[in-house]
């Protein structure tokens, strides 16, 4: 597994492995089965604008020449008690299901934890959906929950709009 850094060469590979990971993993979110929610954030406009935002980083995981996950990064991101000068926030680890659960999960956070070390960052800071496995991933991976939110965007199932905020001190 490599993790590479993003450039706007790699917009299209991005577009691809956010659709079909997302689609793979969160439909059961939405009353369109993500449909609107992909549609607006997952296409070339949206990911060209956010890696060219210079505080967002976006890195591509490939297992040999095929791109099978995701990080996106944004590097100066305050949270309720820390200032962008020290904190990260992890906005996406996504991975196509058939890597998931073969430990390329547990190697993008160790990549994450790494990376936020060099930038001198104390937390890393993250959502994820209440009703998510990726909630006992991270926590398994040392995050802790310190509150909640709620995702309020058109077409997401009611049920579904809890989400942790958990922290990784570092």
């Amino acid at each position: 597994m490599q993790i590479e850094t993003c450039t706007q060469d790699d917009i299209k590979d991005l577009v691809e492995v956010s659709t079909k990971s997302y689609m793979e993993h969160y439909v059961y979110l939405w009353l369109d089965n993500g449909t609107n929610y992909i549609k607006t954030n997952f296409n070339t406009d949206k990911i060209s604008e956010e890696i060219s935002d210079p505080n967002s980083h976006f890195f591509l995981i490939r297992d040999g020449q095929y791109s099978v996950g995701l990080i996106k990064l944004n590097i100066n991101c305050k949270t309720n008690n820390f200032s962008e000068a020290l904190a990260l926030e992890l906005e996406r680890i996504y991975l196509i299901k058939d890597y998931s659960g073969k430990g390329l999960g547990k190697k993008a956070i160790q990549f994450v934890i790494d990376f936020a070390r060099t930038k001198g960052k104390q937390i890393i800071w993250l959502k994820a959906m209440q009703s998510s496995m990726a909630v006992e991933f991270y926590k398994k991976h040392g995050f802790i929950i310190v509150g909640e939110t709620t995702l309020n965007y058109p077409e997401i199932k009611s049920e579904f709009q809890k989400m942790f905020i958990m922290y990784l001190n570092l």
